[in-house]
């Protein structure tokens, strides 16, 4: 049996004239490889904060709303008052005269963390008198996450007598 035998040229060709990678070599490559992946993983980290900010901020958007709906559904209540809903029970020292037994005394459970801060203010007479200007209310929900310190978000809105 007579083996195949390649030429001197063929193997310089294919094999070139080195016969490994240096361990030089080996670091360049792995240093590239470390560099890439720590850029990449700061990107996903990044992507991953982002998301959650976003999905905070819009259960609050709805929460802002939903709260806002449910006051402007109410008679109009003088003067001015405020309640807080958080998610393990209202702490409502100055509430408004429709609160009563059917006013929601917490958060639905889906909102661990969030608390609802509803105030309701006269709006100042723009004729500059000292009375408030009459039937009405600067309606303000804050919503806060986890700190009542930094809202989170906040919507503004009014309501009127309809004498």
């Amino acid at each position: 049996m007579k083996t195949a035998r390649t030429s001197s040229r063929v193997r310089k060709a294919l094999g070139g004239s080195s016969r490994g990678v240096t361990l030089i070599e080996a670091l360049i490559a792995m240093a590239l490889v470390g560099i890439i992946a720590a850029a990449f993983l700061g990107g996903l980290a990044t992507a991953s904060r982002s998301a959650a900010l976003a999905d905070i901020r819009t259960n609050a958007e709805s929460l802002a709303s939903t709260q806002m709906e449910y006051v402007k559904s109410q008679t109009y209540s003088e003067p001015d008052w405020d309640y807080e809903l958080p998610h393990n029970g209202c702490t409502c020292d100055n509430h408004p005269d429709w609160w009563d037994d059917d006013s929601p005394a917490s958060l639905p459970p889906d909102y661990v963390g969030y608390t609802v801060k509803v105030t309701a203010e006269s709006v100042p007479n723009p004729d500059g008198e000292d009375d408030p200007f009459p039937y009405i209310q600067q309606i303000t929900v804050t919503v806060f996450h986890y700190s009542k310190d930094i809202p989170v978000f906040e919507l503004e809105g009014y309501k009127t007598d309809t004498k």
